[in-house]
């Protein structure tokens, strides 16, 4: 009788390391699949500017602020690793890209991305939104030294704009 009673003791620390491995194991599952989400798409973009501190800047037609990856080159994206695609998801286009006001036609061009996707460039810099950025006309990713490199907004020319700002209450746009 004192075997029957001792058993479950045994069984019970087994039962729960069992069980929280499985829960680790799907954790860590959890995690992969989040990072590798499809990066930003959008069937119909627009091209706009949104006013900032720095003067106008690149921005999608949903208010998205557009930046620029240093170590980026017009023909390739060197932000191609589940972090930095998680943390700064590519502008990937599926469709016409129309532009509003201020934008040049002529700086508009995609290059192709190790996944085959299209992503969206402007003046040789392709572009990205910042998962920080949560609302319409947010910058808080300007300036910032991640993954590898410095993130810049671009101006109406395709120029990076350097200088350090954010905008933590949008109502910006125009």
């Amino acid at each position: 009788m004192g075997w029957r009673l001792g058993r479950p003791s045994f069984v019970v620390p087994a039962a729960l390391a069992l069980s929280a491995l499985a829960f680790s194991a799907c954790a860590n599952g959890g995690n992969v699949t989040t990072l590798s989400a499809p990066p930003t798409t959008d069937p119909s973009l627009t091209l706009t500017l949104q006013k900032s501190p720095a003067g106008p800047i690149l921005a999608t037609g949903n208010g998205d602020t557009l930046y620029d990856f240093v170590p980026d080159t017009p023909t390739h994206s060197a932000c191609i690793d589940d972090g930095c695609v998680f943390q700064w998801p590519p502008l990937v286009v599926n469709g016409p890209v129309h532009v509003q006001k201020g934008i040049d036609p002529a700086l508009v061009g995609t290059l192709k991305r190790p996944d085959g996707s299209r992503q969206l460039s402007y003046g040789g810099h392709p572009l990205y939104t910042y998962n920080l950025d949560v609302t319409p006309g947010m910058v808080t990713g300007q300036a910032i030294d991640q993954n590898g490199g410095l993130w810049y907004v671009l101006g109406r020319r395709g120029n990076q704009i350097t200088t350090s700002f954010s905008v933590q209450s949008p109502n910006q746009n125009g």
